[in-house]
């Protein structure tokens, strides 16, 4: 068992955090907002503190899972910052979806200090984070990788080197180009279906067991046919992903034509009320204009 820091406590860290207790580690939680750490600190035991610099002192390995580039930032650097807190030899894993640029950026700065830093984005939403089955898409070095490989278990079905650091950032950042084609091809079918006078249920039980079949098909048409869109991954976080996407296709020279043009369509959600909605709620678009 490990002696762990666990910085950000959002629906995804939140129960990241109680699987890693419930492994038996020894586990120190920091959050922005004391209430959310107090409250876990009551559901899984362990300890809290008050800045991710004392988190992170006497830990072996420090988790994070905050918002943003600046988020992370704020977090890691600074004088009550966990590189501060941290010693030769740690190691630090970051689940933020974040940009490539911040996180080689801080891999370097960790690295000054004889700090480990493996990127590990996750893919699986907040159901899969509960029931401790995410996907972890890891980049930085072998040997820091090996270390937090079984500890990560604890709360993941899948996790994989990928490469040098910032490769974990870039699979990820595949798997949400991936996912908004699937949801805007997904709005149309169901659409399409709408407008034709078939019964979307039937539909998808056809197509699904077939070369259409896909987790978005199966675990959102229900509620995209009954247009709720109250849960699950929010079209403001899609966008945040989605910006970072293309502006690493600015540097590398990939072209991404469908993803900006469906990164527009979340627009016009948000335009519409909908930055907290499911990123399923493309196809809310779709019947608005048709209204």
């Amino acid at each position: 068992m490990a002696k762990l820091a666990f910085l950000g406590l959002g629906v995804m860290g939140y129960p990241m955090a109680g699987h890693l207790a419930a492994a038996g580690h020894e586990v120190c939680v920091y959050n922005r907002t004391s209430a959310k750490a107090e409250a876990w600190v009551k559901q899984h035991g362990g300890a809290m503190a008050d800045t991710p610099k004392a988190a992170a002192e006497g830990s072996e390995i420090v988790f994070a899972c905050v918002g943003n580039d600046d988020d992370l930032r704020s977090v890691v650097q600074g004088e009550q910052g966990a590189l501060a807190g941290m010693v030769d030899g740690t190691i630090f894993v970051d689940h933020t979806t974040a940009s490539a640029d911040v996180t080689r950026e801080l891999f370097a700065e960790a690295a000054e200090k004889g700090i480990a830093f493996v990127d590990g984005p996750v893919s699986g939403g907040q159901a899969g984070a509960e029931n401790g089955v995410l996907t972890v898409m890891c980049g930085g070095d072998d040997a820091p990788y090996s270390k937090v490989e079984p500890i990560i278990a604890a709360f993941a079905q899948s996790c994989r080197l990928m490469g040098a650091s910032g490769a974990g950032q870039l699979t990820k950042m595949v798997n949400q180009i991936c996912i908004a084609g699937l949801l805007q091809g997904l709005s149309e079918g169901m659409h399409f279906a709408d407008k034709a006078g078939l019964d979307g249920e039937a539909v998808v039980d056809v197509i699904s067991k077939g070369a259409a079949g896909s987790w978005q098909m199966q675990n959102r048409y229900k509620t995209m046919i009954a247009d709720e869109f109250d849960f699950g991954f929010a079209v403001d976080w899609m966008r945040k992903d989605l910006a970072i996407c293309l502006s690493e296709a600015e540097n590398n020279g990939a072209s991404l034509p469908g993803t900006a043009l469906i990164d527009q369509y979340y627009k016009d959600v948000q335009n519409m009320g909908g930055n907290r909605w499911d990123t399923s709620s493309l196809i809310r678009r779709l019947r608005k204009l048709d209204d």
